[in-house]
């Protein structure tokens, strides 16, 4: 991006703006529409001030009559009906195309949000997320609707007044018109402020729904640490600092606004002592004077709304700009593949010297690493940063890796579709994620048609059934947002059985089980093993007592496999798994 689109320059608006011609192109018949009704609406309005000039003079020379003033009467009642009924219609087709804007903007910026991948999400909070898809998108409704109505009726008004002003009288609507120059320059200069300062609000606002939802997420972490003042005192700061930012921007349109109508009032004083004096001096008739002065009026609410429309574009313009560099965003791990999907996987993955480095930092989280892994049960064991969870999320498909690095059923994932690659894997990461629906639909997630029989199954392979039963609506139980009516342990098992439904060849648990007493997590392993027959499980453990009985273990340490085998060979050769094993199973016979 340029150095003016970071600093909101003319070439920014430009850029952004061009982000909504699809959407003006898609509904261009009902824009057109709109603003055909908005100009008919305009052309009746600037015709009325002609009927009264005429009634005026009838009067002035003595000519009027009774059925002719009538006439006119009717003429005018006619011409009201006719913009009510217009007005109705562009607002119905204009207001209706900035909500259909705002709503397929939405959508096009969830859909592009979920193509992004984790090191995106590592950069924003979900508050920033929130207040794009809200306040953001609120603005840019706001600007392509009443704003763009506003303009083209200002814009058209204004011509077509000086139009039937300078018919009336050229050097009186030169006259008229002198004051507008200054209007004009001091708009652009505090719209550039209002743009500053409005974009300062969005960020504030950024701030304030980050601070909100993190508070609402983790209400008992909270209440357990009896931070309830701290935090309505930490949110009161920054609430009045959004309301500083706020006064700041209502400040310039406090300015804008009542200097738009000096201006409109100094045209009208300038029109009521020269065309009053031409009035006299029969250069222009009582009925001209009249319409002039209607014209005039009608000039005044373009003058008075310059500052509205400015005030709207701008918001819009620092939205839509803020809207405009997410959708610019690209995920890190692109899909180059648009083949054929992958057929039904084996389960066989083969990484070769595979090293990853995460982005600002130079030491590898994954170093050099090569190992070939088949069906059945892997354990991975290692100390904290030792590099696991990063592995997994390399095996899920959710971290770029260079060409060749790794192979699945010896094919480089790299020419694979992702979705092909991710739906021959079942990933139960560290965080466990449930939603705010009930048991049944978080474990069939993935398999939205799967029976109930399908889904008792799982269920009991992770060992949550009979809990799940003994609750008073089983599987119709709501588990309340992110899970919180759960425990920790049984939340991972309905993620566990979740996992297991989608009945894929390969399944990664990492850490899946920590919540767990080590006797069910054994438990849980073995009970998997005759589930997933002919499968690839890969388990990341930091007990090591689970996994005595899988198939091969790896010893991972600083990115890197230690050592690899099954739990006798490690357990005599490997001196960290021997201490780690000999601590957790020495822990485990005291507390018992």
């Amino acid at each position: 991006m340029s150095d003016d689109a970071e600093k909101g320059g003319p070439g920014f608006s430009l850029q952004s703006v061009r982000l909504l011609l699809p959407f003006f192109r898609q509904y261009a018949a009902r824009l057109a529409g709109g603003i055909g009704a908005l100009l008919l609406v305009d052309f009746l309005q600037l015709w009325m001030p002609r009927i009264i000039k005429r009634a005026v003079d009838e009067l002035g020379i003595g000519t009027a009559t009774g059925p002719g003033l009538l006439r006119y009467a009717g003429l005018l009642l006619l011409l009201a009906a006719g913009i009510a009924v217009c007005r109705f219609i562009w607002r119905y087709l204009v207001l209706g195309f900035s909500r259909l804007l705002e709503r397929d903007l939405r959508d096009r910026l969830l859909a592009h949000l979920l193509t992004l991948d984790r090191m995106f999400f590592q950069r924003h909070t979900t508050g920033e997320i929130m207040a794009l898809v809200t306040n953001d998108l609120a603005a840019v409704q706001l600007a392509g609707g009443m704003g763009l109505i506003a303009f083209v009726d200002a814009l058209v008004m204004t011509l077509a007044a000086l139009a039937f002003m300078a018919y009336i009288h050229p050097m009186l609507t030169v006259l008229a018109v002198l004051p507008m120059p200054v209007l004009v320059f001091s708009t652009r200069l505090l719209s550039a402020s209002m743009h500053r300062r409005f974009k300062r609000v969005q960020e504030q606002f950024e701030i304030l729904t980050e601070f909100a939802r993190s508070a609402l997420a983790n209400i008992r972490l909270i209440k357990a640490y009896t931070q309830e003042a701290p935090q309505t005192l930490q949110f009161d700061r920054m609430g009045e600092e959004y309301i500083r930012n706020n006064l700041k921007v209502a400040m310039v349109q406090g300015v804008l606004s009542p200097f738009s109508g000096l201006i409109a009032n100094c045209c009208l004083l300038l029109v009521l002592f020269f065309g009053g004096r031409l009035t006299i001096q029969g250069v222009i008739t009582v009925g001209d004077f009249v319409a002039f002065f209607s014209y005039l009026f009608m000039l005044t609410w373009p003058m008075m709304a310059l500052g509205w429309v400015a005030n709207l574009f701008q918001r819009g313009v620092t939205s839509l700009g803020r809207i405009e560099r997410i959708l610019q965003e690209k995920p890190e791990l692109v899909d180059r593949a648009a083949g054929p999907t992958l057929p039904p996987a084996a389960g066989n993955i083969r990484l070769n010297h595979l090293s990853f480095v995460f982005p600002g930092q130079t030491t590898p989280a994954i170093d050099d690493v090569s190992v070939t892994i088949g069906p059945g049960i892997i354990g991975v064991v290692g100390k904290s940063g030792s590099g696991k969870s990063t592995l997994c999320n390399i095996l899920a498909r959710l971290y770029p890796v260079a060409d060749g690095a790794y192979l699945l059923d010896n094919r480089d994932v790299n020419t694979l579709p992702l979705a092909a690659v991710r739906g021959s894997i079942a990933y139960v990461p560290q965080e466990t994620i449930l939603f705010s629906e009930t048991i049944g639909f978080n474990i069939a997630l993935g398999r939205e048609h799967a029976t109930i029989a399908e889904i008792e199954e799982v269920a009991r392979a992770a060992a949550i059934h009979q809990e799940i039963m003994a609750l008073p609506e089983g599987y119709q139980t709501r588990v309340g947002e992110r899970g919180v009516k759960l425990s920790g342990g049984q939340r991972q098992r309905i993620a566990l059985a979740r996992a297991l439904l989608l009945d894929r060849p390969i399944i990664i648990i990492d850490d899946g089980l920590s919540a767990v007493d080590m006797e069910t997590e054994q438990a849980i392993i073995r009970s998997m093993a005759s589930y997933l027959q002919g499968r690839t499980c890969i388990v990341v453990s930091h007990r090591v007592a689970p996994l005595a009985d899988a198939g091969e273990i790896l010893v991972m340490d600083q990115g890197r496999i230690a050592a690899r085998g099954r739990h006798d060979q490690l357990f005599a050769s490997n001196p960290f798994y021997a201490r780690i094993y000999t601590y957790q199973t020495t822990v485990r016979e005291r507390q018992g």
